[in-house]
């Protein structure tokens, strides 16, 4: 195993005067290994309980690519490749995996074509030596529908007869399992919540409450106890009539239990939610997101919620505009100033009770590409743009907004492009991948990372203080990580100080470990 230790000196953007902070920061190469399924997207990557690592990936072969099933890698602490199993299994939608007192859970939706139902299967297995068996969670009657899980930022489709969300926290200690199903004038929506141990805590009918409004659910928290559910997430009116400034929905928080249900709207005249996420704290449940003054996806600051958990009143709420100094690091001189397209990524909570929260700017487009056969094909492209963080102070006002100017975009898999971060000590980190051996600087203020052409990646971190200071330092250069990055695949362990990477390309993988020290 390759070690390289680093105590990385920032430069101060502001001027470009050499700073006297210095972040001490390490990383490990493993060995390289040879591979066998050149295509493969990597599904989960967890921790083993005996210090080593689990990473699944769905592997796809044949002329026309087509899935053939998950392998699944086991490493040691060494980042040393200790096992390999390969579970052919296909015709099943993955929804996400995760490791539970030393089993292995991959939960699945499949379609039962002679049955006419959905069912939710999880394949559980002892990581000691692979044996899936299968444990049915529930089923649904209904007629096949096109993406029944399929995400959309911006518009959720209620029509086609059935749809789901599937949530876990943050933590994972459960998740919860929600079913819209509509036939005719007949419509059913249920919730189902499960602890990760795949015990069934409880299921609430929510149908009453889709009479006048249909529910697309974002995010979820739980109490500690596993007792009640606060879901976000926007509420569609179904037979009202809207005005020309007017949405179609309204964010609401709604808390479930086996007892009942309550709901809170977020409207305030002029003001328009966006991306809410519930953080439930020691003895209050606040939420956070974006807000616009005009019913489109440009939003204009920070929204923040403060809630009464057990009654859901809002005790106090405040509207923080985006910064000048934020529209600076963004837009420069530019006169077109619109923000948009924002999707939520992460929400890191210090012990002050302190919320750093961060985006980024996500969107798709498609367009007409000519095969070498002369086939015209729809082809779409995937753009992770700007990365936006922010600091809440207790009561939610702002501390400071940061843009972080990046453009990617990608047709393939997207685990290479975006970013992760990491929160420590108040200082928000973040990693990206890129060809561009240098960020451009203009204007002497503006930072941007571009995409470079070049197939091999360097990983840069960029850095924000607690004042919001940015930094930035190449701490991995592409001559010594030969295989790219998984950047916004990582594994978190806050415990050690510590981020695990997947690098892979062809038929070449290794593991990188990088340590805040």
């Amino acid at each position: 195993m390759i070690k390289k230790h680093f105590v990385l000196l920032f430069i101060l953007l502001s001027g470009w005067a050499l700073s006297a902070q210095k972040m001490p920061v390490s990383y490990d190469f493993g060995e390289k290994y040879n591979d066998r399924y050149r295509y493969s997207n990597l599904m989960t990557i967890d921790e083993d309980g005996s210090g080593g690592y689990i990473l699944v990936r769905a592997y796809y072969q044949g002329l026309i690519l087509k899935p053939k099933g998950y392998l699944i890698e086991h490493y040691n602490s060494n980042l040393e490749l200790v096992s390999e199993f390969n579970y052919k299994v296909k015709g099943l939608d993955f929804i996400d995996g995760f490791l539970k007192n030393g089993q292995l859970n991959l939960l699945f939706l499949n379609y039962n074509y002679d049955r006419g139902e959905y069912e939710y299967w999880v394949h559980t297995s002892p990581i000691i030596a692979f044996n899936f068996r299968t444990v049915k969670l529930l089923s649904l009657s209904s007629e096949e529908v096109n993406n029944p899980v399929d995400k959309n930022y911006f518009n959720r489709n209620f029509s086609n007869g059935f749809t789901t969300s599937i949530l876990f926290d943050e933590d994972k200690r459960g998740f919860v399992i929600s079913t819209h199903h509509k036939k005719g004038k007949s419509e059913k929506h249920m919730i189902h919540l499960f602890d990760t141990a795949l015990n069934k805590k409880f299921e609430f009918d929510f149908s009453d409450e889709i009479e006048e409004k249909n529910y697309a659910f974002e995010n979820v928290t739980f109490s500690p106890d596993l007792q009640s559910i606060y879901l976000v997430g926007k509420a569609y009116f179904k037979k009202r009539r809207f005005q020309v400034d007017e949405r179609k929905f309204q964010y609401e928080l709604v808390k479930i239990s086996q007892f009942g249900s309550q709901s809170q709207s977020f409207v305030d005249p002029g003001k328009y939610p966006e991306a809410l996420y519930p953080i439930l704290l020691s003895d209050r449940l606040v939420c956070v997101g974006f807000y616009a003054d005009r019913k489109d996806n440009r939003y204009n600051g920070i929204a923040y919620f403060d809630v009464n958990p057990s009654t859901l009143d809002i005790k106090s709420q405040k509207y923080n505009p985006f910064s000048q100094q934020f529209m600076d690091d963004k837009f420069g001189r530019e006169d077109d100033k619109d923000i948009k397209n924002l999707v939520f990524k992460n929400v890191e909570v210090t012990p002050k009770e302190e919320i750093f929260f961060n985006a980024e700017e996500y969107f798709v487009t498609s367009g007409l590409e000519v095969t070498g056969a002369g086939q015209r094909v729809r082809i779409e492209r995937y753009h992770h743009n700007d990365i936006v963080s922010v600091k809440l102070d207790p009561s939610g006002a702002m501390v400071w907004a940061r843009n972080i100017n990046k453009t990617e975009v990608t047709q393939g898999d997207g685990a290479y492009a975006s970013y992760s971060s990491y929160c420590k000590d108040g200082t928000t980190y973040f990693f990206i991948c890129t060809a561009a051996e240098n960020p451009q600087l203009i204007n002497n203020e503006r930072l941007i990372f571009k995409q470079g052409l070049s197939r091999n990646r360097n990983v840069f971190l960029i850095s924000l203080d607690t004042n919001g200071v940015m930094d930035y330092e190449k701490i991995i250069d592409q001559e010594e990580a030969r295989l790219p990055l998984m950047v916004s695949k990582p594994l978190k362990d806050e415990k050690e100080n510590k981020m695990l990477f997947y690098a892979k390309r062809g038929n070449k993988k290794q593991l990188v470990k990088v340590d805040f020290n």
